[in-house]
């Protein structure tokens, strides 16, 4: 009866000892310090897939596609685009004014 007793307590002590051991690596890791992540310093990481599932470009070629919503038109030259700016910039003919509501 003695000697299982001994026994039961040495097993007992180990559990005991395993077990507060395993707490005290587990709580460590909790105030370990974490890994920064930062963000890439690459100029450019390649065309990025937008929300509608679509890949953005800088300067897109001209794209024709069956559905008419996923293509691209050739964008205007650079000339052309001063062109309507200055179009558009130019100061319309002042229409009549309607006349006041009395």
């Amino acid at each position: 009866p003695a000697k299982t007793s001994l026994i039961h307590l040495i097993y007992y002590l180990n559990m005991k000892t395993t077990f507060a051991f395993a707490a005290l690596v587990t709580s460590a890791a909790a105030f370990s310090v974490k890994p920064a992540f930062r963000t890439s310093t690459a100029l450019n990481n390649g065309p990025a897939k937008g929300a509608g599932g679509m890949f953005d470009t800088r300067d897109p070629d001209a794209f024709e596609h069956e559905d008419p919503r996923k293509s691209i038109g050739a964008a205007p030259s650079f000339e052309e685009y001063l062109k309507q700016r200055d179009a558009g910039a130019a100061p319309a003919a002042a229409a009549p004014a309607a006349p006041a509501p009395v």
